[in-house]
């Protein structure tokens, strides 16, 4: 299966250290961790009425999912800058800056990338997100389209597409 832009996430080095590094930690030190949670409350006996057990669970299971996400992400990653797009193109890893409904005076500037690439200097939009897959793959000067979480349409302008350089 070939990757698209759109299926990749751009990482810096930092970022795919840090990643990796909790990724190895709930794997290993952290599952074994609650796995004895888990045995000390069973022998604390009837399960149904034991706080304790169903906390390691329940802890258990949010550290199950973290572990499968960072899996996945880690697997679509790229370390580095994203290619810049020389056309203008919007693409993962560039600051966008668009218009919504064209009024060129409510304009709105974001970093299309992952969370896990996201800083504090700037809002970060993922491209899965409505707005990020709305205005991937447009150019400068193009009108986007995308869904609103009430179904409705939005239409915004790209006014400047640039890659980050945070």
């Amino acid at each position: 299966m070939t990757q698209t832009s759109e299926d990749v996430t751009w990482l810096t080095q930092e970022a795919y250290t840090k990643l990796k590094e909790e990724l190895a930690y709930l794997s290993g030190p952290a599952r074994e961790e609650v796995t004895a949670k888990i045995a000390a409350a069973r022998e604390e006996g009837d399960l149904r009425e034991n706080g304790g057990y169903h906390a390691a669970k329940e802890e258990q299971g949010k550290q199950e999912l973290r572990i499968r996400q960072l899996t996945q992400l880690l697997e679509k990653a790229k370390v580095g800058e994203a290619p810049a797009s020389a056309d203008g193109t919007v693409a993962p890893g560039m600051v966008v800056t668009i218009a919504f409904d064209g009024d060129e005076d409510d304009t709105m500037t974001f970093l299309l990338a992952s969370r896990e690439y996201a800083s504090s200097d700037i809002e970060t939009y993922s491209p899965q997100s409505p707005l990020g897959s709305g205005v991937i793959g447009h150019k400068v000067g193009e009108d986007a389209q995308y869904e609103l979480p009430n179904g409705k349409k939005a239409s915004v302008k790209i006014l400047t597409a640039e890659p980050y350089s945070g």
